[in-house]
């Protein structure tokens, strides 16, 4: 055994050949393994670090640099605005508008509820917060990015600076200075100073900037006599001035309600209102605007129907129009426009005598014109003057167009290939029961709705183009079930009509006419029946400039919306409108030239209507009835210059006879180039008569001459006890100024335009 001390284990890092004392690779430090695969991509904490000061650093250094660079400037160049021309088609001035409305006035002259109803709508928190909002700057920017609109995340004083300093350009560099000018005039000025400011500079519509031109503008008043009501609409008119101006707008009456409720909740939810005040308000009716004189007569309409058209075709918004210098040539044609005018004028206005029949107080007109080729609107007809009826006559849409509706339908059955309840292909010369209150098959059996024909007439087998002849709304109510109402829906909008059309859905109804389109949608629509079914949508500006630039128009595309074939056999069925002895359009006979045509009447008689066309023109005009006063309902026509009741084929189209008359002198009379399919005629009940047997005849029912029908004197008419048998002596022209539709089946005669649920609710005889 040796002697020997057992030596420890040699350790396994311990180099070989390493002495008893070591050596100076024993005491060097241990390698760190190196990093491999993915792990060399994975920053460290050490890079993360680095790069988060070095950003942070960048940002704080940019801050700095744009705070210093960015200087407060002087005022924006509204006091200098220029005016906006507009002009005819040939370059002749229409007018011209730019004078900027606005009168200045301290805070203290603003009540204090109509300054906190302006604060819930646009920045709650501006007294309590910094002039910016990171966090809803960040969230606006987010939602645009979803797509879900252009967002803004501005509080009052970014939105002051933008108003008072800068332009409305959404460019990344206007909205950098305005975020350092808005800093540093929040360190420069008191919460009261920014507020009135605001108040004194935002646009309010109607050409009304700040708050004191904005009550007078609504309300005729000054900013210290409006009450929370009226400053809580006030408010909410900056979010969206053109859209929830109610008297202008009547279609955005809703969405302006909604809004002027949003702003008392949130005055509610702020402890700025009582609740038990906010339950006793009620929305306050804003008067109807009074314009600059530069806009008297048409000249209003026309600026206004512009304006919409731009905005809605996204050339150029309110705010940046509304800044001027801009230059507008319009398609209306200046003889066109003139013809339009006068025709209105001596056929209509000058018969009105409100002092010896009062309901000539209700009477307003509207109508529209627009080239057949081009879809080019040549004459627009908004109402007597500008300055006394704000609202166009030509493009509001809240009043049934009745009958005109009716060709739709045909249409819509003809390019569908539909077919009779019974089978049998719908021609015009396929049959129909023409009994007033017949109850209409569905696909599945009767449904529940008895429309009416005019003034109870019952027409017993009629075809189909008799019954556009004499407008009856049995034949129609059963033809839109044999096509199906969405099928006719969809044709409509096709043809021209908004999807956004109120009333415009698919129920039994619309057949008869309850969708509410403007005269102008309705020019639209019969111009691509004019075209053999080419739909091309109106359009008002054929170009804009600003400071000599041209800014970018839509194309103006046009599309087969419906076969030629079953446009062309619509408008052969309306020349027998026009041209037959009986037909309600009869009138229009003495333009002397081929024409097509339908009147229409809305329900409770208040607008009649004629709408036509000739191979070249369609134009549609409207008489309606409105009070004068808040809150403006529709009036019924009867008693308007003495006579009994208005009729599409009365007034309306008389005014279109005169006006085409002057339209179209000179030009070459057209003929219409029909491809035209009128189909066989067909046995009662759908069937075909044998070949060479007996067609089914028709004669029409006995009644009151053209012109001389009594309104209703009941809202529930008496069902005819026993079909008639014989038929009127028929002299084939209109008996007396404004009353030349015999039997126009539009919702004025009983039962035309009536929604099928309402009727019900009143018994099947609603007229």
């Amino acid at each position: 055994m040796s002697d020997e001390a057992p030596q420890p284990p040699q350790d396994s890092d311990t180099p070989a050949g390493a002495g008893e004392g070591g050596s100076q690779e024993t005491d060097a430090p241990r390698r760190r393994p190196k990093r491999t695969g993915l792990r060399r991509l994975v920053p460290t904490w050490r890079m993360t670090l680095f790069g988060l000061v070095t950003f942070l650093a960048l940002v704080i250094g940019a801050f700095f640099v744009g705070y210093k660079m960015v200087t407060i400037p002087a005022a924006n160049a509204a006091a200098l605005r220029q005016a906006n021309v507009y002009l005819y088609s040939d370059g002749t001035e229409i007018t011209r508008e730019g004078d900027v409305n606005r009168e200045n006035v301290p805070l203290s002259r603003v009540p204090t509820a109509v300054q906190r109803a302006v604060l819930a709508a646009e920045d709650r928190d501006f007294y309590s917060e910094s002039a910016i909002n990171p966090i809803a700057m960040g969230r606006a920017a987010w939602d645009t990015v979803r797509g879900e609109g252009k967002q803004s995340g501005s509080t009052i004083t970014q939105q002051y600076v933008k108003n008072y300093y800068l332009s409305q350009e959404q460019t990344l560099t206007r909205k950098a200075r305005e975020f350092f000018i808005a800093i540093k005039l929040d360190r420069e000025k008191t919460k009261d100073e920014i507020l009135e400011g605001y108040l004194n500079t935002s646009y309010y519509g109607r050409n009304a900037y700040g708050i004191q031109a904005a009550a007078q503008a609504y309300y005729k008043k000054n900013v210290d006599e409006l009450d929370v009501a009226e400053g809580a609409y006030l408010a909410a008119l900056l979010n969206r001035p053109g859209v929830y101006d109610v008297t202008s707008n009547p279609a955005g009456r809703t969405a302006a309600v909604a809004r002027w409720n949003y702003v008392l909740d949130g005055m509610v939810s702020s402890g700025w209102l009582d609740e038990t005040k906010r339950a006793s308000l009620k929305f306050p009716e804003p008067d109807e605007a009074h314009a600059p004189t530069s806009l008297a007569g048409q000249d209003g309409y026309l600026v206004e129907a512009v304006k919409q058209h731009l905005y809605g075709s996204g050339v150029v918004d309110e705010r940046t129009l509304s800044a001027g210098g801009f230059r507008i040539t319009t398609t209306i044609d200046r003889d066109k426009q003139n013809a339009l005018v006068k025709s209105v004028n001596e056929v209509l206005m000058t018969k009105l005598d409100p002092a010896a029949n009062p309901a000539d107080a209700f009477v307003r007109a509207g109508a529209a014109s627009v080239d057949v080729a081009t879809g080019k609107v040549v004459a627009l007809y908004g109402g007597k003057d500008f300055l006394q009826q704000y609202v166009n006559n030509a493009t509001r849409t809240d009043y049934q167009v009745g009958s005109t509706f009716k060709p739709i339908v045909l249409a819509s059955a003809l390019d569908n290939h539909a077919r009779t309840h019974s089978g049998a292909p719908i021609t015009p010369n396929a049959t129909y029961d023409g009994t007033s209150k017949r109850q209409v098959q569905g696909p599945n059996g009767p449904i529940d709705f008895r429309p009416e024909n005019e003034d109870g007439k019952s027409y017993g087998t009629i075809n189909v183009s008799a019954a556009m002849n004499y407008s009856v709304n049995a034949v129609f109510a059963q033809m839109g079930e044999d096509v199906g109402p969405q099928a006719v829906r969809q044709t409509a909008i096709d043809l021209g009509l908004s999807p956004n059309t109120k009333e415009l859905d698919a129920n039994p109804s619309l057949a008869i006419g309850t969708a509410t389109p403007s005269a102008l949608d309705m020019a639209g629509v019969y111009a691509a029946l004019a075209d053999h079914g080419t739909q091309t949508d109106p359009w008002l500006v054929s170009e804009i400039t600003r400071g000599g630039q041209k800014l970018k128009l839509p194309d103006h595309k046009s599309t087969q919306a419906i076969d030629r074939e079953a446009a062309d056999t619509t408008t052969q069925v309306l020349r027998g409108v026009v041209d037959s002895a009986g037909g309600t359009g009869s009138a229009a006979r003495a333009l002397g030239r081929p024409a097509a045509g339908k009147t229409g009447t809305a329900e409770e008689d208040v607008a009649a209507w004629f709408a036509g066309y000739t191979p070249q023109l369609a134009t549609v005009v409207a008489v309606m009835g409105q009070d004068p006063e808040p809150p403006y309902a529709h009036k019924k026509l009867y008693g308007v210059t003495g006579i009994a009741r208005i009729n599409g084929g009365g007034f309306p189209a008389e005014i279109w006879t005169e006006y085409m008359k002057s339209a179209l002198s000179g030009t070459e009379v057209a003929q219409f180039d029909l491809h035209a399919n009128m189909g066989k005629a067909t046995q009662p009940g759908g069937t075909q008569p044998p070949e060479g047997g007996p067609q089914p005849t028709f004669t029409p029912p006995s009644g009151t001459e053209p012109g001389t029908s009594e309104p209703p004197t009941s809202d529930l008419p008496t069902e005819p006890t026993t079909p008639p048998t014989t038929g009127p002596t028929d002299t084939g022209e209109p008996s007396g100024p404004g009353s030349g539709e015999p039997t126009d089946g539009g919702g004025g005669g009983a039962g035309d335009g009536i929604n099928p649920y309402a009727a019900l609710r009143r018994a099947d005889t609603a007229r």
